[in-house]
C-alpha cells in the first residue's frame, strides 16, 4: 500500500544507520527472490515433471516443468513496468513491501498446490498462475531494492553498497540448496508425496524477516526531493521508451550473467543428475559455488568503484566465454570434485564478476524520475532473454544431441552479447545520480564513509 515519503535523516550516524538498514533490506529481498526461484527450479528439475505433467516422456516432462519456470520470467518485465510506474510515482518503499509480500505469498501457495493426480489439468494451470504472480512481483523487487541502496549511498561507494542486493542471489541459493539438500534425503515416495512442499512453505520465514526490516527503512532521499519539486513523471514507461537506448543497453549488458546463472544452477541439477551424479553431489557443488560468490560479488563491485563498471563486467564476460567448454568438460568427467571446480569457476567466479557491478551500473543509467521503471525493465528484460528460456532450450538441445556442447555454446553466446554491449555503454561510476537535463536531478547526499 502507498506510503508517503519520509524525510531523510539529517545526521551522519542516522544516515549510516539507514544505509545499513536499506542494504539489509535489499539483501533480504533478493534472497527471498532467489530462494523462491531457485527452489522452484530445483524441485522442477527433480519431480515437477511427474507431479504436474504425468504420462509424458521424462525429457518432455522436464521441458514442460521448465516451461512453467520460463512463465515466471516472461512476467518479470511486465512487473518491472507495473511496479516501476508506481515506484516512480508513489515511492520506492511501498512497492518494495508489496513485491516482497507477493513473492513470498505465491511461493507459500505453491507449497500447498494439489498435484495432477488430485485435480487434473487445474494443477499445472494453477502452478503457472502462481509462477506469473511471482514473476510480476520479482519484476518490481530487484529494481526497487537496488536503487534504494544506490540512492542512499554515497557516490564513491555505490558499487560496494549495491553489492548487498546482488549478494542476495548466492544467499538465496545457499538457503534453497540447504533446504532442498535436506528434503531430498527423504525416501523417494515421501519426497514426491510431501517433501517437495517443505522448501516452499518455509519461504514464509524469510518473508517475515524481510518485511520486518523493510518497515524500518525510510524513503529514498532522491525520490523525496523529486516529490518536493513535483517533478515526477506522469507515465515513466513512456518517458523511458521515448529514448529506448539505455533500456536496450541495460538488457544486453545483463544477458551473459543471467544465462550463466540459470544454466549453472537450476539447469545444472537436471543435467548433472541425468548423467549419473547423485543429487547431494550436485547440491554440494552449488553450495560451495554460492559461498565463493558471496566473496567475489562484493570484491567485484568494490573494484568497479575504483576502475569503473565496464572493465569489471567485461572481464567477467570474457572469463565466462573462455571457461564455457572447459567447465562442461569438467562436469562431463563425472568426478564430484571436478564438478565442484566447474561450478565454482563458471558461476562462483566468472558469473559473479559480471553480476556484481550490475546493480550500480543499471541504476546509474537512468534519471531519478524514471529510475525504478528504467532499471527494472532493463534488468528484467535481461533475465527473460538470458535466464527465462535457457534451461528449456538447453534441455531440448541436449536431449536431441546427447552432448553438452549446446550448453557451452549458450554460455558463450550470452557472454558475447554482454561483452559487445559493454562497448556501447557509457562509464557511470563517477556520474551524479539523476538526469542533469531535467528537474529530477538533485545534488547527491553527502558522502557517507562507513
Amino acid at each position: 500500500m502507498p506510503t508517503s515519503p519520509v524525510a531523510s535523516p539529517s545526521t551522519a550516524p542516522e544516515r549510516l544507520r539507514q544505509l545499513r538498514l536499506v542494504a539489509a533490506s535489499g539483501l533480504l529481498g533478493t534472497a527471498v527472490e532467489f530462494y523462491d526461484f531457485l527452489v522452484y527450479g530445483t524441485v522442477a528439475a527433480l519431480v515437477f515433471g511427474d507431479l504436474f505433467f504425468p504420462g509424458a516422456d521424462p525429457a518432455v516432462g522436464t521441458i514442460a516443468a521448465f516451461g512453467t519456470f520460463a512463465a515466471g520470467y516472461v512476467a518479470r518485465p511486465l512487473g518491472g513496468i507495473l511496479f516501476g510506474h508506481f515506484g516512480d510515482r508513489l515511492g520506492r518503499k511501498s512497492m518494495l513491501l508489496l513485491t516482497m509480500g507477493l513473492m513470498g505469498g505465491a511461493s507459500f501457495l505453491i507449497g500447498l498446490l494439489p498435484t495432477y493426480d488430485t485435480i487434473g489439468v487445474w494443477a499445472p494451470v494453477l502452478l503457472i498462475a502462481l509462477r506469473v504472480v511471482q514473476g510480476l512481483a520479482i519484476g518490481g523487487e530487484w529494481g526497487g531494492a537496488t536503487l534504494m541502496v544506490v540512492e542512499h549511498a554515497g557516490a564513491k561507494r555505490r558499487g560496494l553498497w549495491s553489492s548487498f542486493t546482488q549478494m542476495g542471489a548466492p544467499l538465496g541459493s545457499l538457503l534453497s540448496t540447504a533446504v532442498v539438500a535436506y528434503v531430498v534425503t527423504l525416501p523417494k515416495d515421501d519426497f514426491a508425496a510431501w517433501g517437495w512442499r517443505v522448501p516452499f512453505l518455509l519461504s514464509v520465514v524469510l518473508l517475515g524477516v524481510g518485511l520486518f526490516v523493510r518497515l524500518k527503512v525510510v524513503e529514498s532521499p532522491l525520490f523525496t526531493e523529486v516529490k518536493k519539486d513535483r517533478a515526477e513523471s506522469r507515465l515513466p514507461i513512456l518517458d523511458v521508451l521515448r529514448n529506448p537506448r539505455p533500456v536496450l543497453l541495460a538488457c544486453g549488458v545483463g544477458i551473459g550473467a543471467f544465462t550463466a546463472q540459470s544454466l549453472l544452477t537450476s539447469y545444472m541439477i537436471a543435467y548433472a543428475t541425468g548423467i549419473g551424479y547423485a543429487r547431494p553431489q550436485v547440491l554440494n557443488a552449488l553450495t560451495v559455488s554460492a559461498c565463493v560468490a558471496l566473496v567475489v560479488l562484493p570484491c567485484a563491485s568494490a573494484l568497479s568503484d575504483k576502475v569503473g563498471r565496464r572493465p569489471v563486467v567485461l572481464a567477467g564476460a570474457v572469463a565466462s566465454a573462455a571457461l564455457a567448454f572447459p567447465v562442461l568438460a569438467l562436469v562431463d568427467s563425472k568426478s564430484p570434485g571436478l564438478l565442484i571446480l566447474a561450478v565454482v569457476l563458471g558461476h562462483g567466479i566468472a558469473q559473479s564478476t559480471m553480476y556484481g557491478p550490475l546493480g550500480a551500473l543499471l541504476t546509474e543509467m537512468f534519471g531519478t524520475k524514471v529510475r525504478y521503471t528504467g532499471a527494472s525493465l532493463g534488468y528484467q528484460g535481461a533475465t527473460l532473454v538470458g535466464a527465462g528460456f535457457s534451461p528449456m532450450i538447453a534441455t531440448s538441445l541436449v536431449a536431441g544431441s546427447g552432448s553438452s556442447t549446446p550448453v557451452a555454446l549458450l554460455l558463450c553466446g550470452g557472454a558475447a552479447i554482454t561483452a559487445l554491449t559493454v562497448c556501447f555503454v557509457r562509464e557511470t561510476h563517477r556520474t551524479t545520480l539523476g538526469d542533469p537535463t531535467d528537474r529530477s536531478a538533485t545534488p547527491h547526499p553527502e558522502e557517507i564513509h562507513a
